[in-house]
């Protein structure tokens, strides 16, 4: 079945129309300055999709929070916790509902982490709930940017993961990503290169217009009509659009969003008295009291569990003396109870359990313990989890061999990296390579296909080098750390699972 979308009008005058189905499998890169109408055109492609496919739109600005009225959308705001937003991009996926990730009113760091929290849980969903979903990603640059910026290392990791993720990996599992962005410069060039559809729009710098006349196969001569394009529109290619470069006028919209484009308005007459209104106070103004909020004591559980249990109507008994004060634990007795924590969720039952779902039972076990607050982010979780899948002992990771492993697994994805430390962590110690059924298991899953695949995938990044002895046994070489792994069997049965205490 082929959905004919129509974008509006193409430089003869026909309906300029886009193939939603192909769409879904080459994703949409859409490019131009502030004001070019670049939300105008998502607004379009969104609108006249709604009928077709479930919708994921990560809002930075709040602007399509509109929909919901016209069209369903449910509108998630972004002021919640890691938890949560796993718990919903998960039901997401689950129940094919279209949704808006608002994240208005956040600060650039906290945008970039919920939208990657919220990505990975779309991204990590069960198998069985890998329906066809058009995530569309306003402001890209801000999500996955090309060069480090003012927030930290951590938080930059996570979203331009989770963004590589949603345009190089997320097609299988029915993601297709739809990002547009300010400019081109700005946008990580991975994440970018991976579109095969385009829409450029209104741009002025040479580096961009540059860039995009690459990008549809035009020569530099060519690439000043960029400047010349009005509002609305857009140069298209690709293979959900056209085979050659098409000037298209996007259409209108039939909603609005809550923000728009200044205009000029008439000044108020001219007032004797304005500088009276401006620096007289209003005598109202001290007397109102300055709201703050102040966060209610936390509530024991077993007072919690004590109310629910008394019977309807019957009157607390009063406590005789005040409840003791439980004593703050130290940093050392905090990280022995997360490390216990991560012990009690890595046996047989999690193998092949999402990272997002490990991620809540390890939360609920850090309440248990009585920890207060997050004790790990969902890629620190990540990378503990990965340490103890690994299968290292105390000794190999006091090494200094085993820093320079942590420092090569940082260019990892953290879906991948249980592998590749397992696969290091073999090569120091000396150890056979693991075989498929092992390698499967620490991805998360039962294919051995899909383990050679991501021997394959290390191997193309350079990171390792997978040859063969005589016997044919398998043998995965580290060059950066001049270790390999003994020779093993690619089919051999697999043992049961080892992990080393933290």
């Amino acid at each position: 079945m082929t959905a004919a979308i129509d974008m509006g009008t193409g430089a003869t005058g026909d309906r300029s129309t886009l193939d939603l189905e192909e769409l879904l499998a080459t994703r949409l890169l859409v490019q131009g300055n502030s004001g070019s109408g670049k939300s105008h055109l998502l607004r379009r492609l969104l609108e006249q999709s709604a009928g077709w496919v479930q919708q994921v739109i990560i809002d930075p600005e709040g602007d399509f929070v509109t929909l919901a009225d016209r069209y369903g959308h449910v509108v998630v705001e972004g002021e919640r916790t890691e938890a949560e937003l796993l718990g919903i991009a998960a039901r997401v996926r689950q129940h094919r509902v279209s949704c808006v990730l608002s994240l208005e009113g956040l600060d650039v760091e906290d945008q970039m982490r919920m939208a990657g929290l919220f990505l990975n849980g779309l991204f990590d969903a069960d198998r069985d709930y890998w329906y066809p979903v058009l995530v569309v990603v306003d402001e890209a640059q801000m999500f996955a940017p090309a060069a480090s910026g003012e927030v930290t290392d951590e938080v930059r990791k996570l979203s331009l993961g989770a963004m590589t993720n949603l345009m190089c990996r997320g097609r299988k599992r029915g993601l297709a990503g739809v990002i547009a962005t300010q400019r081109l410069a700005k946008l990580a060039k991975n994440v970018a290169a991976e579109a095969s559809n385009f829409l450029m729009g209104r741009t002025f710098l040479d580096i961009d217009m540059a860039r995009a006349a690459d990008l549809l196969g035009l020569d530099r001569r060519q690439a000043e009509m960029f400047r010349d394009l009005p509002r609305g529109a857009f140069v298209a290619l690709g293979p959900a659009l056209t085979k050659r470069p098409v000037k298209v006028q996007i259409g209108v919209v039939e909603t609005s969003a809550r923000s728009s484009s200044p205009k000029l308005m008439p000044l108020p007459a001219a007032m004797d008295d304005a500088a009276d209104l401006i620096l007289t106070p209003d005598p109202a103004e001290f007397a109102r009291p300055i709201a703050r909020y102040i966060a209610p004591a936390p509530r024991p559980a077993t007072d919690i569990l004590a109310e629910l249990a008394r019977p309807r109507g019957e009157e607390p008994v009063a406590a005789t003396e005040p409840r003791a004060r439980r004593p703050e634990m130290s940093q050392e007795e905090r990280d022995e109870q997360v490390t216990a924590a991560l012990a009690d969720i890595v046996d047989s039952a999690s193998a092949f359990r999402t990272d997002a779902e490990l991620y809540q039972d390890f939360l609920v076990r850090c309440r248990i313990r009585r920890l207060v607050g997050t004790p790990l982010s969902l890629s620190g979780f990540r990378q503990r989890l990965a340490v103890i899948r690994s299968g290292a002992d105390d000794e190999t990771m006091a090494g200094e061999a085993w820093g320079r492993v942590l420092a090569l697994s940082d260019g990892v994805a953290d879906d991948l990296k249980s592998v590749f430390l397992m696969l290091a962590n073999a090569a120091l110690s000396g150890q056979p390579c693991p075989g498929d059924a092992a390698i499967a298991r620490s991805y998360g899953t039962h294919s051995v296909r899909r383990a050679r695949r991501l021997l394959g995938y290390f191997e193309e990044q350079g990171l390792v080098v997978v040859h063969q002895d005589r016997l044919g046994q398998r043998i995965v070489a580290f060059p950066d750390l001049g270790c390999e792994t003994l020779p093993g069997n690619p089919d051999a049965a697999e043992a049961a699972p080892r992990h080393a205490a933290e």
